[in-house]
């Protein structure tokens, strides 16, 4: 943008205007296949074929009517109507991760996951990883029935065996996740009664027990607090990525959302600092992002508790002197939010988390901001807990283990030396749906329903309920996990009828709900959720912070002149529970925009240094070495990443996960330490990296579509700017003629289109978008796109319909190759959505010779797939590269069965969603802005003889979003969200003028006059730092 100075780059190579990169941004279509071979033997037109798979396929795998006591969350069918979708509320929990949500099913099948708008959590908004959980469900690697020693078993002689065993096996212990379900705690105590009181030890993959047990320091309260990012105007985070993976970041980004949408009625917005080592995609969101290393993390927290301190008039702690960029800053801009401000940190080190919440006291947070009476569940993991049983469990002291919907022997440090003891135990037992790294390893294995086959209940905060119900019959010989403990307990009730009796003890007399229990537990059942009015008693410091910031003091230092690791989790692959997920692993990392791996990300500098360049795909190899355990890594050059420090992610490396999973990547967990009574993510001694020589390809997307030379794409201001004018950091396109400069707009060579009906828009706030990329799984499962694979992916064959464009923006020009290394020091972060424009004046329509694509009467750039030939003249001629071309037939093929699983297997198949077209070879797609859920809308309000309402009908990436970035409607309705948005004026012309000063078409210029809207990005800091 020229107003402000900036050079905007999407990657290294697009900065240093690398000759190989600049050799790709130019040439339109990636070179002619070569890695794979298609035999041609059918026909481009096999797509009727694939549209009448759907009931066949539910046959064949049994998909009749789920269960007749489920409740349908909108209507209540007699039987299974075909082409009529029902939807069923319903609950994913993963790991302590948790989101309540709507199931969508057609012919019986689950196909899609939505939030849950009734949830006071995740208020209707998921993640990439909930979108996509609905494909486990599907997975060949589930077992099939219960094995033991290794063979196909029956449940009878499955439950004669751990009887019998566990009578005499002397000690047991029961380990788990977090477990949310308070009737499963139930059914394990009257396990645990049964077998001499057994004990459940919980432990985390990503564990956040430094918080619980800071709590019980300082507090005296082992509890996890809830956090209020939308009541904090100023938010300092040390480390914790709590927009990407820390603790519940659905509902926080909804929350911190909240504080960033600004208008002018509201042109206010929180201020949001960010301490840390690698790019996380909440330091990628910060106002004021300073990279630190993990050493100097603990005495950051001290310095400014010291610098508040002295601000309340408290008694400063000793520690030692540490300079750190903004800390003063934030600690300024925390005081003047006294009361509205909050501090939260990654670390996972008790004595740092006591520190914070001492922060927070001085702060007058606890109450507001930080919540102890609303007290969360998602973390009960206990790692020293957990420490003890390995002890016991290698010194075989453990005499019957089970293993319930865990896998320690992979996702955690200690995962060998459980391996081990699991061969010393009497008897082993796990309920995981898979043979994975753990299950393989016991002797009898009782897989567990699927979440989506199963009933259970939840209790994610004090008083917040929601259950799960069966949305499909179970597709195999497996058991609900409750009923295997029930019934190993002597009892024969089966849980559906023990989780009713626990509602109807507890809850139902709880709630002044009328009338009877069954109508209160359909009721239940319809909403989904539950909220009973409970309070936590609140607390007050009984602990010493003295004596947590000498512990802090003692651990950190301020110049390490080692190498420190930093081991962190994706967006898109979180612990690894979902790694064997397709769609998981070929959406790309918010912050690389790479795909199918995970590397060790290394700073500018270091890279400098050692003579690591990385050009596009291409980078070279290196061993990481910690305290012994060595792994051989790729490396990925990460702008923003703290000199000094290295990035590895969890998650990777498995090897009994199933055909996507094994084999990529490597298992960060055996790097992790465990060896001072928490598990430690933050490795500052004995790493060592060293480049190995070898050279590798990381499949990467983000400058496979690139706009060359064009300035106004990203368009922002300060804060301080847009309180002055609205329109701040708009760069407006102005073109002369006859004497005087006017708009783009004003000239056109088309006659222009007449919308009578509806004239569909979207609406993208840069402000509130985050870049998590849950749009773009949203979008993968609405409209069956393909995925392609690494090779493909490194091709640059990526089909994906939604893109997020992450854009680095520096003082430095582009010229300017001395300061490479300072722009990619700390670079700002803008993420942009992008997705066919749906253009009113479409360049693709006017070069397709057989008018296979077209423009509808309601705004929409529309695609007949039986009608494209694939000369890709449409692709050459968008200037947005969103069009995607079918290189190969990816449904149906073996060359690409290993990885597009949803199109090459009758089971997998079953996920399809029959509304939309799998596509053939040789043919184009794009985004179709979810036409049939418009058409969907329109023939429901049609039947029922009235208008199509706003809100009826909404878009899958728009629905999936969890800040609400992106706003779809109707723009000829003036009483449509998106018009108001707009400040549209009420018209039927294709050419809408908007009122809304931040509101800009991308390439404005150009004059294709889109049907999508970009708010100019907007920062809260000062005008001379921005």
């Amino acid at each position: 943008m020229k107003e402000n100075k900036k050079t905007y780059w999407k990657g290294l190579e697009q900065l240093s205007n690398d000759p190989e990169f600049v050799k790709h941004a130019d040439r339109e279509f990636a070179e002619l296949p070569t890695s794979l071979n298609e035999d041609g033997s059918a026909s481009r037109r096999d797509f009727l074929k694939v549209m009448g798979f759907s009931l066949a396929a539910a046959t064949l795998a049994a998909c009749e009517a789920p269960v007749r006591k489920a409740i349908p969350y909108v209507n209540k069918p007699v039987d299974i109507n075909p082409s009529i979708p029902n939807y069923y509320a319903s609950t994913f929990t993963s790991g302590g991760d948790y989101a309540a949500v709507v199931v969508k099913t057609r012919e019986g099948r689950p196909i899609k996951i939505d939030g849950n708008e009734l949830s006071p959590i995740n208020k209707g908004k998921v993640n990439a990883i909930v979108e996509a959980s609905v494909l486990s469900l599907y997975d060949k690697q589930r077992l099939a029935g219960p094995m033991i020693g290794g063979t196909a078993a029956e449940w009878k002689a499955v439950d004669e065996q751990v009887k019998a065993k566990l009578a005499s096996a002397g000690t047991v212990k029961v380990v788990a996740n977090t477990i949310l379900s308070p009737t499963t705690i139930e059914a394990l105590n009257q396990f645990s009664a049964a077998f001499g009181g057994a004990e459940v030890i919980m432990y985390d993959p990503i564990s956040n027990y430094g918080i619980t047990k800071a709590s019980e320091t300082y507090y005296g309260q082992a509890v996890l607090p809830s956090y209020h990012f939308d009541k904090a105007k100023t938010i300092v985070s040390f480390g914790a990525d709590f927009l990407g993976t820390w603790i519940s970041p659905i509902e926080f980004a909804a929350a911190y959302a909240k504080t960033r949408k600004i208008s002018k009625d509201k042109a206010e917005m929180s201020r949001h600092y960010q301490f840390e080592s690698n790019l996380s995609l909440t330091g990628a969101n910060a106002d004021y992002r300073t990279p630190i290393k993990a050493s100097q993390s603990g005495l950051a927290v001290l310095a400014l508790y010291n610098a508040i301190a002295g601000k309340a008039g408290a008694t400063a702690v000793s520690a030692p002197k540490v300079e750190i960029a903004n800390l003063d800053k934030a600690a300024n801009d925390l005081w003047a939010a006294k009361g509205a401000a909050l501090v939260v940190s990654g670390s996972n080190d008790p004595n740092v988390q006591i520190v914070v919440h001492a922060i927070n006291e001085l702060l007058g947070s606890n109450g507001t901001t930080v919540d102890f009476t609303a007290p969360v569940n998602f973390r009960k993991g206990n790692d020293a807990r957990m420490n003890q049983f390995v002890a016991e469990l290698k010194g075989g002291q453990v005499g019957g283990v089970i293993f319930y919907n865990c896998n320690p022997v992979y996702d955690h440090p200690r995962g060998a030396e459980i391996a081990e003891g699991i061969a010393k135990a009497k008897v082993s037992v796990a309920t995981n749906g898979t043979l994975d790294e753990t299950s393989s390893l016991v002797q009898i294995v009782a897989p567990d329903h699927h979440f989506l086959e199963s009933w259970n209940d939840f209790e994610p905060k004090l008083g917040q309920f929601s259950l799960s119900q069966p949305t499909i019959s179970p597709l195999f010989n497996t058991r609900q996990a409750q009923d295997s403990f029930l019934t190993w307990a002597g009892s024969a009730t089966p849980y559906y009828d023990f989780l009713q009796k626990s509602w109807e003890s507890s809850l139902f007399t709880q709630v002044e709900a009328g009338g009877t229990f069954l109508e209160f537990w359909d009721r239940s059942l319809y909403n989904g959720v539950v909220a009973v009015a409970k309070l936590g008693a609140s607390v007050v410091p009984v602990g010493d912070v003295v004596a947590a910031a000498a512990g802090v003091a003692q651990a950190y230092k301020a110049d390490n002149a080692g190498a420190e690791l930093i081991i962190y989790s994706k967006v898109g692959i979180g612990n690894g529970a979902f790694a064997n997920n397709p769609w998981l692993q070929e959406m790309p990392d918010p912050i690389t925009k790479a795909t199918w791996d995970n590397y060790l990300t290394v700073s500018q500098k270091w890279a400098t240094d050692n003579g690591v360049s990385m050009v596009e795909e291409n980078t070279m190899k290196a061993s990481i070495t910690v305290n012994g355990k060595t792994l051989i890594v790729p490396i990925l050059v990460q702008p923003g990443q703290a000199n000094g420090t290295f990035g590895l992610a969890l998650g990777y490396g498995r090897t009994k996960a199933g055909r996507v999973a094994n084999g990529v990547g490597v298992n960060a967990y055996d790097l992790l330490d465990a060896s001072k009574g928490f598990v430690n993510f933050d490795i500052t001694a004995g790493v060592e990296v060293a480049i190995t020589g070898d050279s590798y390809k990381i499949a990467r997307t983000q400058t496979h579509q690139t706009f060359m030379g064009r300035e106004n794409v990203i368009q922002e201001a300060t804060l301080a700017e847009y309180k002055t004018d609205a329109s701040a950091g708009r760069y407006r396109p102005e073109i002369y003629k006859d004497g005087e400069f006017i708009k783009p707009s004003k000239i056109s060579l088309w006659s222009g289109h007449q919308y009578s009906q509806h004239h569909w828009g979207l609406a993208i706030d840069m402000n509130s978008c985050i870049g998590c990329g849950a749009c773009t799984v949203a979008c993968q499962v609405e409209n069956n796109v393909a995925v392609v694979g690494k090779q493909e992916v490194l091709n640059r064959r990526e089909m994906a319909w939604i893109r997020i464009d992450r854009y680095y923006s520096s003082d430095a020009p582009a010229d300017d190759l001395s300061g490479m290394e300072v722009a990619a020091e700390n670079p700002e972060v803008t993420f942009q959505p992008m997705m066919c424009q749906q253009c009113n004046n479409a360049p693709c329509e006017t070069v397709c010779p057989v008018a296979a694509t077209t423009h509808s009467s309601e705004g929409l750039n529309q695609m007949t797939y039986n009608r494209c030939i694939g000369t890709r003249y449409c692709a050459n001629n968008c200037p947005y590269k969103v069009r995607r071309f079918n290189w190969f037939k990816y449904h149906d093929n073996k060359d690409f069965a290993g990885v597009n699983i949803a199109q090459n297997d009758d089971l997998g198949k079953m996920v399809l969603n029959p509304d939309v077209t799998v596509r053939v070879r040789g043919v184009m797609e794009k985004c179709s802005m979810c036409v049939q859920r418009i058409q969907a809308g329109k023939l429901t309000a049609k039947r029922e003889k009235r208008k199509l309402q706003d809100g009826e009908v909404n878009v899958a990436c728009a629905v999936a979003c969890p800040t609400d970035a992106l706003v779809f409607g109707d723009m000829n309705d003036p009483s449509s969200k998106v018009s108001k948005l707009l400040k549209i004026e009420e018209n039927t012309s294709a050419l809408k003028e908007v009122g809304e000063e931040r509101a800009y078409h991308v390439l404005e210029e150009i004059n294709v006059s889109p049907n999508v809207w970009y708010f100019t990005k907007i920062r809260n800091k000062e005008k001379n730092e921005a």
